[in-house]
Protein backbone atom coordinates (compact mmCIF):
# COMPACT_ATOMS: atom_id res chain seq x y z
CA UNK A 1 0.00 0.00 0.00
CA UNK A 2 3.02 2.54 1.35
CA UNK A 3 4.27 1.32 -2.35
CA UNK A 4 1.39 2.15 -4.25
CA UNK A 5 0.79 5.93 -2.50
CA UNK A 6 4.61 6.69 -2.86
CA UNK A 7 3.95 5.62 -7.02
CA UNK A 8 0.48 7.39 -7.26
CA UNK A 9 2.60 11.17 -5.66
CA UNK A 10 5.52 10.69 -8.06
CA UNK A 11 2.35 10.77 -10.64
CA UNK A 12 0.79 13.16 -9.17
CA UNK A 13 4.17 15.22 -8.95
CA UNK A 14 4.82 14.23 -12.79
CA UNK A 15 1.51 15.91 -14.34
CA UNK A 16 1.60 18.62 -12.29
CA UNK A 17 4.98 19.62 -13.77
CA UNK A 18 4.23 18.79 -17.37
CA UNK A 19 1.49 21.14 -16.68
CA UNK A 20 2.70 24.16 -14.57
CA UNK A 21 5.32 23.95 -17.88
CA UNK A 22 3.17 24.17 -20.24
CA UNK A 23 1.27 27.39 -18.46
CA UNK A 24 5.04 29.16 -18.31
CA UNK A 25 5.35 28.68 -21.88
CA UNK A 26 1.92 29.73 -22.96
CA UNK A 27 2.07 32.90 -20.60
CA UNK A 28 5.69 33.55 -21.65
CA UNK A 29 4.60 33.31 -25.44
CA UNK A 30 1.45 36.05 -24.86
CA UNK A 31 3.85 38.25 -22.37
CA UNK A 32 5.76 38.68 -25.75
CA UNK A 33 3.04 38.87 -28.02
CA UNK A 34 2.06 41.50 -26.25
CA UNK A 35 4.79 43.34 -26.28
CA UNK A 36 5.42 42.90 -30.14
CA UNK A 37 2.14 44.73 -30.67
CA UNK A 38 4.01 47.95 -29.49
CA UNK A 39 7.67 46.86 -30.86
CA UNK A 40 8.97 44.23 -32.87
CA UNK A 41 12.48 44.28 -31.66
CA UNK A 42 14.88 41.72 -32.58
CA UNK A 43 16.64 41.06 -29.43
CA UNK A 44 12.94 40.46 -27.91
CA UNK A 45 12.72 37.47 -30.83
CA UNK A 46 15.84 35.77 -29.44
CA UNK A 47 15.63 36.11 -25.89
CA UNK A 48 11.84 34.48 -25.87
CA UNK A 49 13.12 31.43 -28.04
CA UNK A 50 15.68 31.30 -25.12
CA UNK A 51 13.33 31.91 -21.92
CA UNK A 52 10.90 29.38 -23.85
CA UNK A 53 13.90 26.80 -24.34
CA UNK A 54 14.93 26.98 -20.67
CA UNK A 55 11.22 26.46 -19.30
CA UNK A 56 10.23 23.42 -21.98
CA UNK A 57 13.99 21.84 -20.98
CA UNK A 58 13.90 22.70 -17.13
CA UNK A 59 10.36 21.45 -16.69
CA UNK A 60 11.30 18.59 -18.77
CA UNK A 61 14.63 17.47 -16.55
CA UNK A 62 12.31 18.39 -13.57
CA UNK A 63 9.52 16.02 -14.64
CA UNK A 64 11.50 12.80 -15.42
CA UNK A 65 13.94 13.67 -12.19
CA UNK A 66 10.75 12.77 -10.30
CA UNK A 67 11.47 9.08 -11.02
CA UNK A 68 14.44 8.11 -9.24
CA UNK A 69 15.28 5.68 -12.38
CA UNK A 70 16.20 8.54 -14.78
CA UNK A 71 19.21 10.10 -12.29
CA UNK A 72 20.19 6.81 -12.49
CA UNK A 73 20.38 6.54 -16.30
CA UNK A 74 21.70 10.13 -16.79
CA UNK A 75 24.43 9.19 -14.72
CA UNK A 76 25.50 6.03 -16.31
CA UNK A 77 25.20 7.91 -19.81
CA UNK A 78 27.49 10.76 -18.67
CA UNK A 79 28.94 10.09 -15.59
CA UNK A 80 30.19 6.58 -16.46
CA UNK A 81 31.00 6.53 -20.19
CA UNK A 82 33.63 9.12 -20.90
CA UNK A 83 33.13 8.58 -24.69
CA UNK A 84 29.42 9.37 -25.09
CA UNK A 85 29.84 12.60 -23.14
CA UNK A 86 32.52 13.17 -25.18
CA UNK A 87 29.83 12.50 -28.51
CA UNK A 88 27.28 14.80 -27.05
CA UNK A 89 29.63 18.24 -26.54
CA UNK A 90 30.97 17.74 -29.94
CA UNK A 91 27.64 17.31 -31.51
CA UNK A 92 26.78 20.11 -29.88
CA UNK A 93 29.55 22.72 -31.16
CA UNK A 94 27.68 23.96 -33.40
CA UNK A 95 24.37 24.59 -31.54
CA UNK A 96 26.52 26.11 -28.97
CA UNK A 97 28.45 28.30 -31.94
CA UNK A 98 24.50 29.25 -33.24
CA UNK A 99 23.18 30.08 -29.96
CA UNK A 100 26.26 32.31 -28.82
CA UNK A 101 26.05 33.94 -32.30
CA UNK A 102 22.59 35.02 -32.10
CA UNK A 103 23.38 36.71 -28.50
CA UNK A 104 25.60 38.43 -29.85
CA UNK A 105 23.71 39.42 -32.62
CA UNK A 106 20.83 40.46 -30.51
CA UNK A 107 23.50 42.57 -27.84
CA UNK A 108 24.93 44.40 -30.96
CA UNK A 109 21.96 44.54 -33.09
CA UNK A 110 23.71 45.23 -36.72
CA UNK A 111 19.78 44.90 -38.05
CA UNK A 112 16.52 45.01 -36.67
CA UNK A 113 13.15 43.00 -37.53
CA UNK A 114 12.35 45.10 -41.18
CA UNK A 115 15.41 45.92 -41.47
CA UNK A 116 16.88 45.26 -45.69
CA UNK A 117 20.20 43.49 -45.54
CA UNK A 118 22.04 42.77 -48.23
CA UNK A 119 24.73 39.88 -47.48
CA UNK A 120 28.36 39.92 -48.54
CA UNK A 121 27.76 36.86 -50.72
CA UNK A 122 24.97 38.83 -52.85
CA UNK A 123 21.41 37.58 -51.88
CA UNK A 124 19.57 40.70 -50.05
CA UNK A 125 16.44 40.59 -48.18
CA UNK A 126 14.37 41.49 -45.28
CA UNK A 127 15.21 40.20 -41.80
CA UNK A 128 11.53 38.72 -40.89
CA UNK A 129 12.57 36.87 -37.55
CA UNK A 130 15.50 35.75 -35.36
CA UNK A 131 15.35 31.90 -33.90
CA UNK A 132 18.16 30.21 -31.38
CA UNK A 133 19.78 28.91 -34.56
CA UNK A 134 18.74 30.57 -37.52
CA UNK A 135 17.78 34.02 -38.76
CA UNK A 136 15.36 34.16 -41.42
CA UNK A 137 15.91 36.57 -44.82
CA UNK A 138 13.27 36.92 -46.85
CA UNK A 139 13.52 37.58 -50.53
CA UNK A 140 11.46 38.38 -52.97
CA UNK A 141 7.90 36.73 -53.11
CA UNK A 142 7.75 33.88 -50.36
CA UNK A 143 11.36 33.10 -51.30
CA UNK A 144 13.62 32.91 -47.97
CA UNK A 145 16.98 31.91 -46.36
CA UNK A 146 17.90 30.58 -43.18
CA UNK A 147 20.98 31.52 -42.19
CA UNK A 148 22.91 30.05 -38.86
CA UNK A 149 23.94 33.12 -36.44
CA UNK A 150 27.11 32.27 -36.25
CA UNK A 151 27.34 32.26 -40.05
CA UNK A 152 25.82 35.38 -40.67
CA UNK A 153 27.34 37.03 -37.03
CA UNK A 154 30.57 36.42 -38.86
CA UNK A 155 29.63 38.51 -42.43
CA UNK A 156 29.85 41.57 -43.37
CA UNK A 157 26.34 43.20 -44.27
CA UNK A 158 24.99 46.01 -45.69
CA UNK A 159 22.18 47.82 -43.47
CA UNK A 160 19.26 49.83 -45.80
CA UNK A 161 17.37 50.83 -42.60
CA UNK A 162 20.05 51.25 -39.92
CA UNK A 163 18.59 52.57 -37.04
CA UNK A 164 15.39 53.96 -39.07
CA UNK A 165 12.18 53.85 -39.25
CA UNK A 166 12.04 53.03 -42.60
CA UNK A 167 13.57 51.46 -45.46
CA UNK A 168 15.98 52.08 -48.54
CA UNK A 169 16.56 50.96 -51.96
CA UNK A 170 19.75 51.84 -54.35
CA UNK A 171 18.49 52.28 -57.65
CA UNK A 172 20.47 52.55 -60.70
CA UNK A 173 19.56 54.19 -64.28
CA UNK A 174 21.20 54.17 -67.97
CA UNK A 175 21.09 56.84 -70.27
CA UNK A 176 22.80 57.39 -73.47
CA UNK A 177 26.17 59.21 -74.01
CA UNK A 178 24.53 61.87 -75.62
CA UNK A 179 21.66 62.45 -73.04
CA UNK A 180 20.98 65.43 -71.39
CA UNK A 181 22.71 64.88 -68.09
CA UNK A 182 21.26 67.68 -65.98
CA UNK A 183 17.73 67.36 -67.35
CA UNK A 184 18.15 63.41 -66.67
CA UNK A 185 18.64 63.80 -63.42
CA UNK A 186 15.69 66.25 -62.59
CA UNK A 187 13.50 63.66 -64.50
CA UNK A 188 14.57 61.16 -62.22
CA UNK A 189 14.20 62.84 -58.92
CA UNK A 190 10.59 63.89 -60.09
CA UNK A 191 9.31 61.02 -61.00
CA UNK A 192 10.69 59.13 -57.65
CA UNK A 193 9.08 62.04 -55.96
CA UNK A 194 5.55 61.33 -57.49
CA UNK A 195 5.52 57.63 -56.46
CA UNK A 196 2.99 56.60 -53.34
CA UNK A 197 5.67 54.68 -52.12
CA UNK A 198 8.87 56.72 -51.82
CA UNK A 199 9.26 59.17 -48.66
CA UNK A 200 11.65 61.36 -48.16
CA UNK A 201 14.02 59.91 -45.96
CA UNK A 202 17.57 62.21 -46.38
CA UNK A 203 18.91 64.25 -43.70
CA UNK A 204 19.13 67.91 -44.81
CA UNK A 205 19.50 70.79 -42.28
CA UNK A 206 16.14 71.55 -43.14
CA UNK A 207 14.37 68.61 -42.55
CA UNK A 208 13.96 65.40 -44.32
CA UNK A 209 13.90 65.27 -48.22
CA UNK A 210 14.00 63.27 -51.01
CA UNK A 211 17.63 61.51 -52.00
CA UNK A 212 19.34 63.78 -55.13
CA UNK A 213 20.12 61.62 -58.19
CA UNK A 214 23.61 62.00 -58.81
CA UNK A 215 26.03 60.96 -62.04
CA UNK A 216 28.17 58.25 -60.99
CA UNK A 217 30.30 56.44 -64.01
CA UNK A 218 31.01 56.40 -67.52
CA UNK A 219 29.76 52.92 -68.54
CA UNK A 220 30.81 51.20 -71.58
CA UNK A 221 27.58 51.78 -73.79
CA UNK A 222 25.89 54.70 -71.55
CA UNK A 223 25.95 56.90 -68.57
CA UNK A 224 25.07 55.41 -64.67
CA UNK A 225 22.67 57.52 -62.25
CA UNK A 226 22.21 56.43 -59.04
CA UNK A 227 19.55 57.51 -56.22
CA UNK A 228 18.29 56.04 -53.04
CA UNK A 229 14.89 55.65 -52.80
CA UNK A 230 13.17 55.88 -49.38
CA UNK A 231 9.95 53.90 -47.73
CA UNK A 232 7.76 53.03 -45.21
CA UNK A 233 8.99 49.21 -43.59
CA UNK A 234 5.06 47.99 -44.54
CA UNK A 235 5.71 48.50 -48.03
CA UNK A 236 7.16 45.04 -50.28
CA UNK A 237 10.32 45.87 -51.82
CA UNK A 238 9.52 44.05 -54.82
CA UNK A 239 6.32 45.97 -55.07
CA UNK A 240 8.16 49.36 -54.34
CA UNK A 241 10.87 48.61 -57.20
CA UNK A 242 8.66 47.55 -59.68
CA UNK A 243 6.89 50.65 -59.23
CA UNK A 244 9.59 53.28 -59.07
CA UNK A 245 11.50 51.57 -62.25
CA UNK A 246 7.91 51.78 -64.45
CA UNK A 247 7.50 55.55 -63.66
CA UNK A 248 11.30 56.38 -64.23
CA UNK A 249 11.11 54.25 -67.77
CA UNK A 250 8.16 56.04 -68.59
CA UNK A 251 9.17 59.19 -67.63
CA UNK A 252 12.48 59.21 -69.34
CA UNK A 253 10.39 57.94 -72.57
CA UNK A 254 8.48 61.24 -72.53
CA UNK A 255 11.02 63.22 -72.08
CA UNK A 256 12.79 62.19 -74.72
CA UNK A 257 16.13 60.24 -72.97
CA UNK A 258 17.31 57.77 -74.80
CA UNK A 259 17.87 54.55 -72.61
CA UNK A 260 20.52 52.95 -74.19
CA UNK A 261 21.31 49.37 -75.52
CA UNK A 262 24.63 47.55 -75.20
CA UNK A 263 26.34 48.06 -78.69
CA UNK A 264 29.56 47.39 -79.80
CA UNK A 265 31.26 49.50 -82.97
CA UNK A 266 32.83 47.32 -85.47
CA UNK A 267 35.15 48.97 -88.08
CA UNK A 268 36.03 47.47 -91.35
CA UNK A 269 39.56 48.43 -92.79
CA UNK A 270 39.58 47.14 -96.32
CA UNK A 271 43.29 46.02 -97.64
Amino acid sequence: MFLISVQTIKIIAFIVTVILTWVLFRVNRLIFKKIYEIRKLLYLRFFERILSAVILTGGGFIALSVYGGFQTIWKTMLGGTAFVSAVLIFAAQDTIKDILGGLMIAIYKPFEIGNRIELENGPTGIVRDITMRHVVLQLLDTQVIIIPNSKLNTMSIRNFSYLEGYRSALFQFYIAFDSDVDKALKVIRQAIMESEYSIPGKKTEHGPDYADVYFMAYEESSLRLSTTVYYNPDSPSEVVITDINLRVNRALKENGIEIPYRYLNVVHKGQ
